[in-house]
């Protein structure tokens, strides 16, 4: 784990790359286009900041930092709203490293570090995959960037168990039917595999942990996206209400707009507290990792959406407007809600944690 000084370097250096890169002008064009991503800035962000290797152990030829210094680069990548898919690739090779054998990580973590193969995971389960034979089939929909990846991480079923695969993608095997969503950013397909072939990372017995792994891991990457994202909403807006002027006043000098931002402020204070924790315990493997985890996605997503929101009607009408980056956040916002989970799910997943049962009588199930 590098000091607080060195990753706020690191969120420094990703930061002006991406606004060399990645401007609001520059990611509208990438989602145009067939791929719906820019592959300069995917291979940029692999060659110059080694972001597929980054929270790979040293012993595996990664780079040996963990999921904070990784986290630092997604707040970033959050911010600048990119639709390549860091976020799902990053579970991926997680996903590959925690394999059952060595030799699989071997074979395939050396192209996904270097962004050579475009990797993403999807860890829905139980999902309606069986493999026979080193084949899956079956079909999911609402895949992340299912379009244009080149291999998936999948939770299947072989022999009535429950593993977790690697499919490629690129096989004639497979189909991929593109989606209309709401998020242009973060484009969706139906993956339909028939045979295709597939590789097993993790067997029935180490099945269950690893895919909680993953999804904490998944939980506390998001939030720090969302963290990133909020902190841009809160920047511009706090920006346009010091500029824009009505009755020969700053709109922030009304008091009414003042506790709407002071509102904004704690939301950003509190979802990068929550978002980092997360990180942290990921990376020591606490016994609180998981709730944390929870608590982390629960408070991102709500402020997310609610910060989004808040951007939109503080700004007006320009807002509105197609060529404006404020709806794209709250595209962004909303779409990682079905996407990726809601708030609501995050916090039945902190009850089941902390042992509040579904059949307890409602009073005994509140929270105050």
């Amino acid at each position: 784990m590098a000091p607080n000084a060195e990753r706020d370097e690191l969120r420094s250096v990703v930061r002006k790359l991406l606004s060399q890169l990645a401007s609001h002008e520059d990611v509208r064009r990438a989602t145009e286009t067939e791929r719906g991503w820019s592959p300069e800035l995917w291979a940029t962000m692999h060659d110059e900041m080694s972001f597929g290797a980054m929270a790979v152990p040293e012993a595996r030829d990664g780079a040996g930092f963990g999921l904070r210094e990784l986290a630092a680069v997604l707040e970033e990548t959050g911010r600048a709203l990119v639709s390549e898919p860091f976020l799902t690739a990053a579970v991926a090779v997680q996903a590959v490293t925690l394999a059952d054998a060595d030799e699989v990580g071997a074979e395939w973590l050396p192209a996904l570090m270097s962004g050579e193969t475009v990797a993403g995971a999807d860890l829905r389960s139980p999902a309606p995959v069986t493999v026979t034979a080193d084949t899956a089939t079956g079909s999911l929909t609402n895949v992340a960037h299912g379009g244009s990846l080149d291999v998936l991480v999948i939770a299947a079923t072989e022999a009535g168990a429950a593993g977790l695969y690697l499919v490629d993608l690129r096989a004639p095997e497979v189909k991929r039917q593109r989606l209309q969503c709401l998020d242009t950013t973060r484009p969706c397909a139906t993956v339909t595999f028939e045979a295709a072939p597939a590789r097993r990372l993790v067997g029935p017995d180490r099945f269950g942990p690893v895919l909680s792994r993953l999804r904490d891991f998944q939980a506390a990457a998001l939030a720090a996206e969302h963290v990133g994202i909020i902190d841009r909403l809160l920047s511009t807006t706090r920006e346009y209400l010091m500029t824009r002027r009505q009755f020969d006043r700053p709109l922030a000098s009304f008091q009414a707009i003042k506790h709407r931002l002071a509102d904004l402020l704690v939301d950003s204070e509190r979802s990068r507290s929550a978002a980092e924790y997360a990180a942290e315990a990921w990376d020591q493997s606490t016994d609180d990792a998981p709730l944390a985890a929870a608590v982390a996605s629960a408070v991102c997503t709500d402020a997310v959406i609610r910060t989004a929101h808040e951007a939109i009607q503080l700004h007006g009408g320009i807002a509105f407007t197609w060529e404006h980056e404020a709806h794209y956040y709250l595209r962004r916002a909303l779409g990682d809600e079905a996407l990726l989970g809601s708030a609501r799910q995050a916090r039945a997943r902190i009850a089941e944690l902390v042992g509040l049962r579904a059949d307890q009588p409602t009073e005994e199930k509140e929270l105050t």
